[in-house]
């Protein structure tokens, strides 16, 4: 029982560090750069002082019906950038989290047979289809026929085309390069935090070796070729000893 519950508590919980790591203590929030082309942006619960929005052309309370030619125009969107992929890529990925999970129970001979099998029912439900669908409505609700077919336009075109295959990569290392400087930035605040809080120092790791003074002085290892030895100095000529006249 406890091993069937920590396999799905991998899987559920580990979805959101797909996006960032959380400081410690708080929830998990979707990141706050910029969404993939045609993805909805992060959906942040309505404040009171500012209700929900609704397209121009959808009514309250109508937002699951969705015109045909409407749905047909999103579905195309969604195609052209590459965001109708979405059911599949979040299904690699927890097949992935449930091949690390039950890799501690399941001999490695039986894993491959066991994974085959998962991925088979898994897919048989369809729940990647669904995410499709389901993202359809969303789309509905936050954009205008108007702007769907302005948002093909500009996908369809040469730029847009560029947009959808770069913009995954930089979003994805602009992510990266962030939760290392941010990192960076709060390990450096706790290392000057531990002499006021001594315990931080058993948990925080140890600064880098630095070079002890006069270690630019130091004698390389590898030693210095000896100098070529001075060519001898040419003999000189022994003189010639003279004929004796007859």
């Amino acid at each position: 029982m406890k091993f069937a519950f920590a396999i799905v508590a991998s899987v559920c919980l580990t979805i959101p560090a797909l996006a960032q790591a959380p400081a410690a203590g708080t929830p998990p929030k979707p990141p706050t750069a910029q969404h993939q082309p045609g993805t909805p942006a992060p959906v942040h619960p309505p404040s009171q002082a500012a209700a929900p929005k609704t397209a121009p052309t959808e009514k309250a309370g109508s937002s699951d019906k969705v015109d045909p030619a409407k749905e047909a125009a999103i579905r195309h969107l969604m195609e052209i950038t590459q965001t109708s992929k979405l059911g599949d890529n979040i299904a690699t990925y927890l097949s992935g989290q449930v091949r690390s999970g039950v890799s501690h129970g399941i001999a490695p001979d039986a894993l491959p047979k066991f994974m085959d099998a998962f991925n088979q029912k898994f897919a048989a439900t369809g729940a990647s289809s669904a995410v499709t669908n389901a993202m359809v409505p969303i789309y509905a609700r936050a954009f205008s026929m108007e702007d769907i077919q302005g948002l093909i336009q500009f996908y369809e075109s040469p730029l847009g085309q560029r947009v959808v295959k770069g913009l995954p990569d930089v979003v994805q290392e602009s992510q990266v390069t962030g939760v290392q400087l941010e990192q960076s930035a709060a390990l450096n605040v706790l290392k000057g935090m531990s002499d006021q809080y001594p315990e931080l120092k058993q948990i925080l790791p140890a600064d880098n070796a630095q070079p002890g003074p006069g270690a630019d002085a130091a004698p390389s290892k590898t030693p210095a070729p000896a100098p070529a030895p001075a060519p001898a100095p040419a003999p000189e000529p022994k003189p010639t000893p003279a004929t004796p006249k007859p």
